[in-house]
């Protein structure tokens, strides 16, 4: 699997299709087990991912809506070492418990860099309110 080492490059990877991330312990463990809804114990349709393609509303440049994508679930790379951030392709079956979309059958497309993700996590944390809700804005 080739490996994407800039948020620019994954820019550009998705320009041609729609892509999603996904933190797993990778295609080959995931075409085994699949993804599975930790709080009512059932096996999901497909697997879990991020969408990394922008919505028509975000006006911001797309390397920030990536940044945000990546760094969605990036604690599950720190909960478990075995796990990396990979992007994937497929059609929606459906939509997980979070209202994430579920992937099935996938194509495994790259794997992201460990610079990416330190890029990522910087972008997210210079250009993002992470962890502030509604009234929470500063004065």
């Amino acid at each position: 699997m080739r490996e994407i080492t800039t948020l620019h490059e994954l820019g550009e990877a998705i320009s041609g299709e729609e892509l999603y991330v996904r933190y797993s312990e990778g295609p080959d463990d995931d075409r085994s087990s699949g993804s599975r809804d930790t709080e009512s114990g059932l096996e999901l349709p497909g697997l879990s991912a991020n969408p990394l393609r922008p919505e028509s509303w975000w006006t911001r440049p797309v390397e920030d809506w990536l940044a945000r994508q990546v760094c969605q679930y990036e604690h599950l790379r720190r909960k478990e070492p075995a796990r990396f951030a990979w992007v994937l392709a497929g059609p929606v079956v459906g939509r997980g418990p979070d209202c994430e979309p579920l992937i099935r059958p996938f194509r495994p497309v790259a794997r992201l860099s460990d610079d990416l993700l330190e890029e990522a996590t910087r972008r997210y944390r210079e250009r993002f309110h992470a962890g502030r809700g509604p009234g929470d804005d500063e004065s």
